[in-house]
């Protein structure tokens, strides 16, 4: 093993030991102002969300900013192959670049501070920023490893691109195909089951291949669950009505978080422990930002315990 892992590898254990963790995160969360939950962050790797003046969207960027950050540090000390995963598994960084740069070409106002700052995290950013209009941007897509979303509506590249991400982890990250599995069959009945949309061509393609093709003739949510095969079933366990999918988000991330961590204690030197790192170091960051927002409402911990 080179020393290229070894380095990685320490690193990302080093870092994964970092996150704050669910004990911590409540007490967050259980903060009578958001101010308090900014005090209670400014020991931890989270310290740059405390701006006194932001609101809760700004804090909660700032945690995934930092996230960000750190998967790129990460990256940064591993081979190829191990910073090719880590770029998989941080596409959704990109994926927000892509819409918030729709929302400009669509006319609306940004409502960030800019997009996010990929550096070698990137798998196209750079050339789709320079697209001057939706029509362009799809082109730019179609051009490179995302693929056609198959139409230039905010609806048709959102989601286009979230299924691409997850296609090519499942298809590229071995560790990681359960929960891109898992993941995309809970886009795909968000799509068809709450929104009401159907896939566009090249996205439904995309899906199929990971999904099987049954699952976009279901008629009803319950044949949607039937349909799935087993790699991505585990997400459905217990939701019987497309309504209460949000527990199925929830229930997501405590698995990718209990797989992590299981990844992250073996000895092996390779993209295992990376891609465990990964996992937690995204878990915490989720449940930190929904910490906050429990913090904002006064510390709601009915609703921040709800997410398990």
């Amino acid at each position: 093993m080179g020393a290229g892992w070894v380095a990685g590898v320490t690193r990302a254990r080093a870092m994964a030991s970092r996150r704050l963790g669910v004990h911590s995160a409540r007490e967050v969360a259980a903060a009578a102002t958001l101010g308090d939950a900014f005090e209670q962050l400014a020991a931890t790797p989270y310290r740059r969300v405390l701006d006194a003046e932001a609101g809760l969207a700004a804090a909660q960027r700032s945690v995934a900013a930092t996230l960000l950050w750190h998967l790129r540090v990460m990256a940064g000390w591993l081979p190829r192959q191990g910073a090719g995963a880590v770029r998989l598994l941080a596409a959704g960084f990109e994926v927000a670049n892509v819409e918030e740069h729709l929302r400009v070409l669509s006319g609306a106002a940004p409502d960030r501070p800019g997009p996010y700052r990929l550096g070698g995290l990137a798998t196209a950013w750079p050339r789709l920023a320079e697209s001057r209009s939706p029509v362009e941007l799809r082109d730019a897509l179609a051009a490179c490893a995302w693929g056609d979303p198959g139409g230039d509506s905010a609806a048709a590249v959102g989601i286009g691109v979230r299924i691409s991400a997850a296609t090519r982890t499942a298809g590229a990250v071995p560790e990681a195909v359960s929960w891109a599995a898992g993941r995309l069959a809970l886009l795909v009945a968000r799509e068809l089951f709450i929104h009401g949309r159907r896939l566009t061509k090249p996205s439904g393609r995309r899906a199929a291949r990971v999904l099987g093709p049954g699952v976009l003739r279901a008629a009803t949510f319950a044949d949607f669950r039937q349909q799935l095969p087993g790699t991505a079933r585990w997400a459905m366990d217990g939701i019987d009505e497309s309504a209460d999918l949000w527990r199925a988000e929830a229930h997501w991330w405590t698995q990718v978080e209990k797989d992590g961590s299981a990844l992250l204690r073996g000895s092996r030197l390779d993209t295992a422990p990376v891609i465990g790192a990964v996992a937690v170091l995204s878990t915490d960051a989720w449940r930190v930002r929904a910490a906050l927002e429990s913090a904002a409402r006064g510390g709601a911990l009915e609703a921040f315990d709800a997410l398990g």
